[in-house]
């Protein structure tokens, strides 16, 4: 069993302050997907999303083009934050290094070990298990447990009602 993950505040922090633009590897259009939710949050706090993701390549999400892979991005993001299984981080890691990232920050749930060294040795910094949402939230003052209020509700999965609010209450 792997020993549990320990970052100092002050490196997540220096991490968020001095990054920019992340590329976020595996950004889904299904505003239901956690990864929504991040980039439109992290699109708020003014950080530049370069969704990647070929299944959506050329396609928009939350207003940026969707890219199939870090090679095709107009530019050298900051960090390359990585939605995708643990088994699918080394190839995203090598291509983080290929490109001149400075920071490969692995999803919540999300580690591999191996690659996070390969990525160190490179001069990369390296976050992983941990969501740069909740970090964000977390260190800089704000309560962001609950997502991001985009008066949007819904009970039903994958199906969400956008309420309009007008003088009386809530109207669909």
């Amino acid at each position: 069993m792997a020993e549990r993950l320990v970052y100092d505040d002050a490196y997540i922090r220096d991490i968020l302050e001095s990054v920019r633009t992340i590329a976020m590897v595996g950004a889904s259009a299904n505003e239901m997907r956690p990864s929504y939710f991040a980039m439109l949050y992290l699109q708020k706090k003014g950080y530049r999303i370069f969704p990647v993701n070929p299944r959506y390549a050329g396609s928009e999400i939350l207003g940026e083009r969707v890219w199939p892979d870090l090679r095709s991005l107009p530019e050298v993001p900051d960090m390359v934050q990585i939605f995708r299984r643990a088994e699918e981080v080394p190839p995203i890691v090598e291509e983080a290094i290929a490109i001149g990232a400075r920071v490969v920050w692995m999803q919540l749930g999300v580690r591999h070990d191996e690659a996070a060294r390969r990525a160190e040795a490179a001069g990369l910094r390296v976050v992983m298990d941990r969501c740069p949402k909740i970090e964000y939230g977390r260190l800089f003052g704000e309560i962001g447990w609950l997502g991001v209020n985009r008066g949007v509700l819904s009970a039903k999965r994958g199906r969400a009602l956008q309420l309009i609010r007008r003088k009386g209450g809530l109207v669909r």
